[in-house]
């Protein structure tokens, strides 16, 4: 599938081709799955399929991979609930809400009996799309659950009794290995990956893995990776050309078929507050979101 050329500004995230490529192939030089179009969850009672969007390197998409898949999974009618799980509180901006003047936030439901769930979580301009927002506070609860029992299921705790509320759960983590990355990966069904194009994060790729690993021998033995997502992706550079395959070589099939382009297009939606699927709904970086979307909810039995 060949879009033509796109200026560097079109999208935030450009579904990209390289020119040299047959029709049939996709931007991982594979074919493109044929995935139908997603149609409403059905009716009766839900149970959350939580996902962890985690990388323990800083800038390479887990923020804006939450956002925007969330975004383009509440299009398909189904209810999203985001979980900003860092206390930098990226997510939250990324949607508009400013963490520093919160009164409460996800660590006030993790360390208090006081507040319940309703009190906490936020609506968002998108339709079915709802956020828990996150601040600095919460770098204090990694600290404090230290002496805790059951540190590790933490979040479990807080997410478990909602979960007949929503379709999916996106769990955006900081970029750590600490005992929140360790809560997340409890709390969850499924790990996503998003990962930078270039060699210093694949390098790291290892020791992420192998966390996951431990998480799923010890403390929930239902995790599984959903998939790896390539993202800052330069098919004019060699570099980054070479880090795909190698990400194609390592993990296979478990390499999403949507590749993420490197593109300014993401501080404007910073500063807006909003999706990319809002804030230019028929650019090629909602499309991408889209498509990743369907690639999701394929790969969750839940199209």
């Amino acid at each position: 599938m060949n879009h033509g050329p796109q200026r560097a500004d079109e999208g935030l995230f450009d579904v990209d081709t390289q020119d040299e490529e047959p029709e049939d192939l996709g931007p991982t030089g594979r074919p493109l799955p044929d995935l139908p179009e997603p149609t409403p969850p059905p009716a009766g009672p839900k149970r959350a399929i939580i996902i962890a969007l985690t990388n323990q390197k800083g800038g390479v998409g887990k923020t804006t991979t939450t956002i925007n898949l969330g975004a383009a999974l509440a299009e398909t009618g189904r209810r999203i609930l985001l979980v900003d799980f860092d206390p930098q509180g990226s997510l939250s901006v990324g949607l508009g809400v400013n963490p520093h003047t919160l009164d409460q936030s996800i660590y006030n439901l993790l360390l208090s009996r006081e507040f319940s769930f309703d009190e906490i979580v936020l609506s968002t301009t998108v339709d079915r799309l709802d956020l828990l927002p996150a601040n600095i506070d919460l770098s204090a609860a990694e600290v404090q659950l230290v002496s805790e029992v059951a540190r590790e299921q933490t979040l479990k705790r807080v997410l478990d009794p909602i979960r007949d509320r929503y379709d999916i759960i996106l769990i955006d983590c900081a970029p750590s290995l600490g005992l929140l990355t360790v809560n997340a990966l409890t709390a969850s069904d499924k790990v996503l990956i998003p990962l930078e194009c270039e060699f210093f994060a694949l390098r790291g790729v290892a020791l992420l893995t192998d966390t996951i690993a431990k998480v799923t021998e010890r403390l929930n033995n239902d995790l599984e990776l959903l998939g790896i997502l390539a993202t800052m992706f330069d098919s004019r550079t060699l570099h980054s050309r070479e880090v795909l395959e190698r990400v194609l070589e390592a993990f296979g099939d478990k390499v999403f078929h949507t590749v993420i382009r490197r593109t300014v297009k993401f501080p404007e939606t910073t500063v807006a507050g909003e999706p990319i699927t809002t804030y230019a709904p028929s650019s090629p970086g909602a499309t991408a979101y889209r498509m990743l979307a369907r690639e999701v909810l394929a790969r969750c039995h839940a199209g």
